[in-house]
């Protein structure tokens, strides 16, 4: 009910992302005029979902790359798998996905900045879209995530704990469409 006012209620584009593991969780979440639903766990899990999803939505589905010591998480976090985000953001990429959102675990809600050398490593190795997420502070940060040509990041901590001004933030993004 909270997405479905927000998205009536406001001129925002919004994403959903968390617990969506079947189709009619997709259409759901789309029908209600959500803009795009990230699949995590679905898409490291279930292989044959993703493609579906990728084959009828393109663009409208993300997949968020979770990782912790360089390996991809699943199931809220809770379950390490042995796959390396790299490997695993080239095989996204291959098989159609257009957007990813890379968050390292260790630095999420830690107000640390974010992981800088993997968000490189990745676009180094991958040419998609890629948002930032985890650990941004200030407005350094989402100036040196534009350095990198990330394509967008999220800023939750620091927003909350007013380390980073939303107005200064997008101010520094002007013409950036992620932003």
């Amino acid at each position: 009910d909270l997405i479905e006012a927000i998205v009536r209620e406001t001129k925002l584009r919004v994403e959903v992302g968390g617990g969506i593991r079947t189709m009619e969780d997709v259409e759901a979440y789309l029908n209600l005029g959500v803009d795009r639903v990230i699949l995590g766990t679905a898409a490291l899990k279930d292989p044959a979902f993703l493609k579906e999803a990728l084959a009828r939505y393109g663009g409208r589905i993300v997949v968020g790359v979770d990782c912790k010591d360089g390996k991809v998480c699943a199931s809220g976090w809770l379950d390490q798998s042995d796959v390396d985000y790299l490997d695993f953001a080239i095989e996204m990429e291959q098989l159609g996905v257009q957007t990813i959102v890379f968050t390292d675990i260790s630095k999420d809600g830690t107000l640390a900045g974010p992981n800088l050398d993997m968000l490189e490593q990745l676009k180094r190795h991958v040419s998609l879209d890629i948002v930032a997420s985890g650990g941004v502070k200030d407005i350094e940060d989402i100036e040196a995530l534009r350095r990198l040509d990330v394509d967008g990041a999220i800023a939750g901590k620091s927003l909350y704990a007013g380390t980073l001004d939303l107005k200064e933030a997008l101010d520094a993004c002007a013409g950036d469409v992620a932003c």
